[in-house]
């Protein structure tokens, strides 16, 4: 910044280097005109010309140059700064409102990861553009016209965005998955056969972890289909398999217990919309009889409540003598299907 400043100064005032008195190696007193660079380049009493430079310089003007031109850039930057942290303190109250408004049938989950994720990037978007503003207004404050910086900017950006088009996509899908809601930070999502936590998104890319703790980022561009699998509300949802003679009516009692005494432990009471239930006889297998159970559950509740839910059908099933068929092969490698266990021989 100094340097600029200098070079500023020099140029504005236009100092100029003393040529020497006849008959002697001192420069005179008076300026004759000739630029002091121009006389480095020319001569080789350069030094000469530098001690007279500097004995000339008015060093107060420079200073109050200096101060002047820095003290607008610190005004700049700190109108940039209180703006900023302005904004950020008014978009959260508003996106706020509009959104309890807009979401007022949805949970509160919902609406909490709607609120967090507008203002997550609608915040990011704004601090780039005042950056952008803040240094097109400081250019010109160190002698850097930025007139032709813009123009050659937009004639790059023109060429640039023939060969951008993949980002001008990510950037129009970003803005009709952030419009439409499609999913938002925290939600669990599928994209393009990855699955996995939202745990970031903007208008160009959204950022998903999975179990194994891998980071995928997936620009908007290639999102086809996608499935959001924590909206509103979670499914429980699986199949139990029990043997043929079993009683379906005694496993359907015994699951809709388990299931109701699952809602009301205080545990889970609180992730725990529909208790999970037996819906009905979805299939039957070579070895077994499916039965399909289903709940409902706050977003990202799903699995939790279904790992306990069949934790505990097991020990229920071992109580009521209820079999669940298992495979196993013989000592010859045969498969087997054990449908009641054996008793132990003495």
């Amino acid at each position: 910044m100094a340097t600029l400043m200098l070079t500023k100064y020099v140029n504005n005032n236009n100092f100029y280097a003393p040529p020497p008195v006849a008959g002697s190696s001192r420069p005179s007193a008076r300026f004759a005109g000739t630029p002091i660079i121009g006389a480095k380049s020319r001569r080789g009493g350069s030094a000469v010309y530098l001690v007279s430079f500097l004995l000339t310089f008015d060093f107060d003007a420079f200073a109050e140059d200096a101060l002047e031109t820095g003290g607008r850039a610190a005004l700049v930057v700190a109108v940039a700064f209180v703006g900023v942290r302005l904004l950020q303190g008014l978009l959260s109250p508003l996106i706020r409102v509009a959104v309890r408004e807009q979401m007022a049938a949805e949970p509160e989950i919902e609406i909490e990861k709607r609120i967090d994720t507008l203002s997550h990037v609608i915040y990011r978007t704004a601090v780039v553009v005042v950056a952008v503003v803040v240094t097109v207004t400081l250019l010109p404050e160190f002698g850097v016209n930025a007139g032709p910086m813009i123009a050659g900017l937009g004639l790059a950006g023109l060429a640039v965005g023939f060969g951008a088009q993949n980002l001008v996509r990510d950037v129009i899908n970003g803005v009709f998955i952030l419009v439409e809601n499609q999913y938002a930070k925290n939600d669990v999502v599928s994209i393009g056969g990855i699955s996995g936590l939202v745990e970031d998104i903007n208008l160009r890319r959204t950022v998903l972890r999975d179990l194994d703790g891998t980071v995928h980022f997936i620009p908007h561009s290639q999102i086809g289909t996608t499935s959001n699998l924590t909206k509103g509300y979670s499914r429980v949802n699986f199949n139990v398999r029990v043997a043929y003679d079993s009683d379906v009516d005694k496993v359907f009692a015994v699951i809709d217990r388990v299931g109701k005494e699952l809602a009301e432990d205080p545990a889970y009471a609180a992730s725990i919309k529909d208790p999970p239930h037996a819906l009905r006889v979805d299939g039957f297998t070579d070895t077994a009889i499916e039965v399909k159970v289903l709940g409902e559950t706050l977003p990202l509740e799903q699995w939790t409540v279904m790992g306990e839910m069949r934790r505990r059908l097991k020990k229920a099933f071992d109580e009521e003598g209820i079999v669940i068929p298992y495979p196993y092969k013989t000592p010859g490698g045969d498969a087997r299907v054990v449908v009641r266990p054996q008793p132990a021989e003495d």
